[in-house]
């Protein structure tokens, strides 16, 4: 029981580091400017993103591509600008937007 709950306890941990790595991802390539976790603000939030997606397998290389690319017409009229600067991390910032 004990070795169970130290997993749970370690799985849980790496979760939240993983959040955190990627929530400051967010910040450092600026990604805050333009979207919220729940509220839309010029783009769409990331609840939205990972809603649209869900069930897609193929969902986080799309939206680390959209990432680096940018796209347009995906959420409505306002393009996503390509933010190359952030292609090394762009897989992710995709895995932590698909888990909200």
């Amino acid at each position: 029981m004990k070795v169970l709950s130290v997993i749970a306890i370690a799985s849980t941990l790496a979760f939240s580091g993983a959040a955190l790595a990627s929530d400051a991802l967010a910040k450092k390539y600026a990604c805050i400017a333009c979207h919220d976790a729940t509220a839309k603000k010029m783009g769409p939030s990331w609840k939205d993103v990972a809603a649209k997606h869900k069930g897609d397998k193929g969902a986080e290389a799309k939206l680390a591509n959209a990432i680096v690319k940018g796209s347009k017409g995906v959420y409505g009229k306002i393009p996503m600008p390509p933010q190359a600067r952030a292609a090394a991390d762009a897989p992710a910032l995709a895995a932590w937007i698909m888990t909200h």
